[in-house]
């Protein structure tokens, strides 16, 4: 029989008795369950037939009739130690098997030399088993499980994933992964949220994911270079400046909801040691913003309008502050505010026109002039807050100078073919890369932030830094000729960590 509670898979294995020792041929634990009148879904150990020493695992719906979502390969007891049921080689390669699954329901992986390492070597093996198994079942839930069963299920699921352990097994597991199969993570559990959020949405029910929060993040503080990591399915994210009237062409729908946000935040950081302070300067290494297809380009051609019909960043705002700000004694920064270089091109002409004999006499005169204004499509602003340091990049519309995040296009420009935001993605003049995204990089944003602190109070102790960050996409049309246009935006907050020195 299968006990309810918070399924903690782990340890649930770990409790589990030698195989010599079961009365029965199988042993469950109850991942979720409605009320204790319908279903549960299970997860089961089942010693085989064939063998006393074989069993596979398997997540089942508890019907009156069981109905098997997933079965693993078989395992085989091969141990001589008669009080543990599974050995960590078996623990380990139950994982690699969640992993697998998880990356299965994404877009399929294109090389071939990319691959899943021991998760056994992780410093705390419990909180990446767990994470590992509960983003597995939640694919397998929103795939395989009936729909009496699903909506119950998935929302027990999803208040696991979002625990401080769960985002704490994820951060390790990422690491062990490395960032190439860590984005293939991300896209398989995103397009599986993306589905699941378009069924709620047709039923018309209450989105259950809903940002400002991403839905998955992860900071990490090292030697002289902090780092952030953020993703999230285009369609959670919070409705900033809506259109009018909602979006009612299915085919722009699936093409603008099945794309996610994938963004990376660098900062270097240098420590400097006088007499009597400490300065601490942080600079930007890199900032990544792309919007990444989650579907391959194929379906997005035949549900959708295509791969290029889709949002792109508009506005990156981050805010650095100091946890502890006692031990401050100022900020500075070291980029002056910038204004837009205005060039002027003057065009002068002269006309005469003489008419011909017998004729009243006239002489026509014309002159004209032009002015051109040169600024630039991203336009990067820090100042100080007290003692917290903004970082802001506007992108502006080439025709008119006003902020894309804040603004909507006129009628006349979304239908101009030559509006800057038409066929962004190949001009030779568009603002972002050829993949939809934008890199701000060190070698155009070098200037650093410098809070001088306290040495006495200060020095041997860790200082502690709160990361905020919010980043809009705005939709205005590619090549689909629509008057649709939305911005959405996502905020994120991360902690990292600096030790000074004495």
């Amino acid at each position: 029989m299968a006990s309810c509670g918070s399924p903690d898979a782990f340890s649930w294995l770990q409790t589990l008795p030698p195989l010599s020792q079961w009365k029965t041929n199988s042993m469950s634990m109850c991942i979720c369950s409605s009320n204790p009148s319908h279903p549960s879904l299970n997860f089961s150990v089942v010693r085989t037939s064939i063998s006393s020493n074989t069993f596979t695992f398997s997540i089942v719906a508890n019907f009156k009739l069981p109905i098997s979502l997933w079965t693993s390969k078989p395992f085989r007891i091969t141990t001589s130690d008669a009080n543990k049921f599974l050995t960590e080689e078996m623990i380990s390669t139950l994982l690699t098997g969640f992993i697998d699954v998880v990356l299965s329901y994404g877009i399929k992986r294109t090389s071939c030399s990319i691959r899943i390492p021991n998760p056994s070597s992780s410093p705390n093996l419990a909180d990446v088993f767990n994470l590992g198994f509960h983003t597995f079942v939640f694919l397998v839930c929103i795939y395989e499980a009936p729909i009496s069963l699903r909506t119950v299920c998935l929302n027990t699921i999803k208040n696991q994933l979002v625990t401080c352990r769960s985002r704490q097994g994820s951060k390790l597991l990422m690491v062990q992964l490395g960032s190439n199969l860590e984005e293939l993570w991300m896209r398989s559990l995103n397009l599986a949220i993306t589905n699941w959020m378009v069924e709620i949405r047709a039923a018309k029910q209450r989105p259950l994911l809903q940002s400002p929060s991403p839905l998955f993040s992860y900071g990490f503080s090292t030697q002289g270079l902090w780092k952030v990591h953020l993703y999230c399915p285009v369609i959670a994210m919070e409705m900033e400046n809506s259109p009018s009237s909602g979006l009612n062409d299915e085919r722009l729908f699936f093409s603008l909801n099945y794309h996610q946000l994938e963004g990376v935040i660098q900062f270097n950081h240098r420590i400097f040691v006088h007499d009597k302070w400490i300065n601490v300067a942080v600079n930007i290494d890199n900032v990544r913003c792309d919007v990444i297809r989650l579907v391959n380009e194929t379906l997005l051609s035949e549900r959708g309008y295509g791969a290029e019909e889709k949002h792109f960043p508009s506005r990156i705002s981050l805010r650095l502050t100091p946890t502890v700000q006692s031990n401050i004694l100022m900020v500075s920064v070291t980029k002056s505010s910038e204004n837009p270089t205005r060039e002027f091109e003057v065009e002068k002409g002269f006309e005469a026109t003489v008419d011909p004999p017998n004729t009243f006499f006239g002489l026509k005169v014309s002159a004209g002039e032009t002015t051109t204004t040169s600024l630039k499509p991203w336009k990067f602003e820090e100042w100080v807050n007290g003692y917290s340091a903004n970082l802001t990049w506007f992108l502006h519309d080439a025709d008119d100078g006003r902020e894309v995040s804040s603004s909507k296009p006129s009628k006349v420009s979304l239908m101009n073919p030559r509006a800057w935001f038409k066929n962004r993605y190949s001009s030779a003049f568009r603002p972002f890369n050829r993949q939809g995204g934008v890199v701000f990089a060190g070698d155009n944003y070098g200037q650093s932030v410098l809070w001088k602190v306290d040495k006495a109070a200060a020095a041997g102790k860790v200082m502690e830094f709160e990361l905020r960050g919010c980043i809009w996409l705005t939709y205005w049309p590619n090549r689909h000729h629509t008057f649709y246009n939305d911005t959405r935006k996502l905020e994120f907050r991360e902690m990292l960590y600096l030790n000074l020195p004495y």
